[in-house]
């Protein structure tokens, strides 16, 4: 059994279908997400690409790439509560080389939790917080069908770094690691460690940048 370390999360509400997802904090604020002011600089390729294979078929592999990221999600939580999930039969493969890796994360302050900060006026839901092989660490999930480059994924470390700002800034304890974990079709996960302090400037830049161009 994992444990938890309990933390009073504040009441964040959710809002989706505007342009982009927005967050309401306690006090009425209303702050983009995460995911969309990271992604927004990689949306002329995303729109490149849907151009090159057609809206149809962009559509079909967005949505069965979502689909499959939320089941592997809903896996890793389930697990880490104690539950003993059972995997779709196309998810069988990639959750048996999984599962190991997630039990190595213990301790846990945050699964499946919203959070936000004043400070960057950005909100998101954040995968997990806590130990990985003893070391305190956002931790992402994330699914692909084929192996990462760690030089093409700035964008999940600069995410992971707004979820550990954001829960330092509620409750005064710092995060120093990210942590990727991302599992692939027909091979073994990956799994990428850095140091939130590398990514800052960048998550400061993206936020300033999204607010110029959305005036969100």
């Amino acid at each position: 059994m994992k444990n938890f370390i309990h933390h009073e999360f504040p009441e964040v509400i959710r809002i989706d279908g505007g342009t982009h997802r927005l967050y309401q904090t306690p006090s009425g604020n209303k702050y983009p997400s995460v995911t969309s002011v990271v992604g927004h600089k990689s949306k002329d390729s995303l729109e490149a690409w849907k151009k090159r294979v057609g809206e149809a078929e962009a559509a079909r592999v967005s949505k069965t790439a979502t689909d499959r990221g939320t089941r592997i999600h809903t896996l890793c939580e389930d697990f880490l509560y104690g539950k003993d999930p059972v995997p779709d039969m196309f998810d069988t493969d990639m959750w048996r080389t999984l599962r190991p890796v997630i039990d190595r994360i213990d301790n846990i302050h945050a699964l499946e939790s919203k959070l936000y900060s004043d400070r960057l006026e950005v909100a998101g839901t954040v995968d997990c917080i806590g130990e990985f092989d003893g070391e305190l660490s956002v931790i992402d999930f994330k699914t692909s069908k084929r192996p990462k480059n760690i030089n093409n994924i700035d964008n999940y470390f600069v995410q992971a770094t707004a979820y550990s700002v954001m829960f330092q800034e509620l409750f005064d304890i710092q995060i120093p690691n990210v942590t990727i974990i991302i599992g692939v079709d027909d091979e073994q996960p990956q799994i990428f460690h850095q140091k939130r302090k590398g990514f800052i400037n960048q998550l400061v830049d993206l936020r300033q940048s999204f607010k110029q161009i959305h005036l969100l």
